[in-house]
């Protein structure tokens, strides 16, 4: 069993300004003390990270600005850090060492901006002020010896939202991104990073004085089950009731209703995509706006839940906490926030139980306030919410044959949605996961290891309750 608390140091080092921000919001002391966080990380004068300390310090700054909510008028949940953004290389086309020099020059002869020159030994040489990065000596070259290296975040971003600003820094063009956290997590210098809703979460249960005057019920996504695994599962759900919830309710409850909606929206349809992954779906509304009335009618099991939740308890306040940063963005949609109050990934509960100097390994093991079905838990990995809509068919006794077409990850989700677009579709049912293998491999996950998803299946199988409509 993987026992890590982090992948990175990264995720450490935003685990650090989460979790200061925090405290100092539990004291009410954020204001006179939020100068001080920086250095209360990076204290003396040695640096561990940058040139300086006072470079680390100043990017800490703005780890500490997007810990508490980001960039107002930026209305994208993902942001650059822009001072931390200037150690990779430049990237683009580049000249390797298998150049040989050669006599034919057709690099040379294709590049429109003659931006290729050669030194003594008749080796290539790329000016990067005259290359406009179109490819066409790499094409030429026989030896292949021009290759495009591209910066982590442009590699991870797989719906070509990222590229280069004039100062070199990654720029984000928000009306292309999904939110889907690809390029924060990959970072190696986590210069790009998510907003935090962690200070609106201590803002809810302080004003509930810890749930005594209103209840506070925690939403986990499926997921919850591969995180934080040096504890035991009731362990973690007994830290989250010690935070101040009142109930601890899993979002697989809304994925049973989903399932079973979605089953009916399927025969109604004849043709239909999930609507469970914010990131899939904006990616439709994005990319093939064509597509859009295919997207399910259904909410997401985040909204489900806590539309359940409010219907039995209307005064009651509710925090989503999984490994989506695009969660956050749903979380601006529509009248969602009449539904769900803020949304938290699994690296801010971490932070929130630090904060309070919650050591959950520590603590008597509790049980959840609710059971879901195995297929609802099973929404946490790729897989899961095809078996769950075939399983519901089955329950209710129609004949409905449900083709599934499983996308993992948001390239096959691109394939896919073309084959729909030109009628050549080999299914009737796009499951859409913007992630490769599902939410258990989401940006805010607190470690990602191989065998998340037999974890979550696992946890699945030890459902009392066998049926979704049981």
């Amino acid at each position: 069993m993987n026992t890590r608390k982090f992948d990175t140091k990264v995720q450490h080092l935003k685990f650090m300004v989460l979790r200061e921000v925090a405290r100092n919001a539990w004291n009410a002391t954020l204001v006179e003390n939020i100068t001080e966080i920086p250095e209360q990380i990076v204290p003396g004068n040695t640096p561990t990270m940058r040139c300086c300390v006072y470079k680390e310090r100043a990017i800490l700054g703005q780890r500490v600005k997007l810990a508490i909510g980001g960039h107002k008028a930026n209305p994208n949940i993902i942001e650059v850090i822009d001072i931390a953004c200037d150690e990779c290389p430049v990237g683009g086309y580049e000249v390797t060492n298998a150049c040989r020099g050669c006599l034919a020059h057709r690099c040379e002869n294709v590049c429109p901006k003659g931006a290729i020159s050669f030194d003594p030994q008749q080796k290539a040489f790329i000016d990067k002020n005259k290359c406009i990065e179109c490819g066409k000596c790499a094409n030429a070259c026989q030896f292949q010896a021009i290759m495009n290296f591209k910066r982590p975040c442009e590699l991870a971003c797989k719906v070509n939202a990222i590229s280069m600003s004039e100062t070199k820094a990654a720029s984000i063009d928000n009306d292309k991104c999904t939110a889907c956290g690809a390029c924060s997590y990959i970072c190696p210098f986590g210069a790009i990073s998510e907003k935090s809703f962690i200070l609106d979460a201590v803002d809810i249960i302080k004003k509930s004085d810890f749930g005594k005057k209103h209840n506070v019920y925690a939403v986990v996504a499926p997921a919850f089950a591969s995180q934080f695994n040096y504890a035991k599962r009731g362990q973690l759900i007994s830290g989250i009731r010690k935070l101040g919830f009142t109930h601890v309710i899993e979002a697989a409850v809304g994925a049973d209703i989903v399932a079973v909606n979605e089953a009916k929206e399927l025969t109604e349809k004849g043709v239909l995509t999930s609507s469970c992954c914010p990131a899939f779906v904006s990616y439709i509304k994005q990319e093939f706006s064509e597509l859009v009335g295919y997207i399910s009618h259904n909410p997401s099991p985040m909204i489900a839940t806590g539309e359940l939740i409010k219907k039995n308890d209307p005064d009651a306040k509710i925090i989503f906490i999984g490994p989506c940063t695009a969660k956050k963005d749903e979380l601006n949609l529509g009248d969602n926030k009449s539904v769900i109050d803020t949304v938290i990934t699994f690296e801010e509960l971490y932070a929130l139980f630090r904060s309070r100097d919650i050591s959950i390994a520590e603590l008597e093991e509790s049980e959840l306030d609710s059971v879901a079905s195995p297929y609802g838990r099973s929404f946490g990995r790729t897989g899961g919410l095809s078996e769950a809509v075939a399983q519901a068919l089955k329950e209710s006794g129609s004949d409905f044959e449900v083709k599934p077409v499983v996308c993992n990850g948001i390239e096959e989700c691109k394939k896919a949605l073309l084959m729909l677009k030109k009628g050549v579709l080999k299914g009737n049912f796009i499951e859409g996961m913007a992630c490769v293998g599902g939410c258990v491999s989401g940006a805010g996950c607190l470690t990602h290891f191989d065998k998340s998803a037999e974890v979550v299946d696992t946890f699945a199988k030890e459902s009392e309750k066998k049926t979704i409509s049981q």
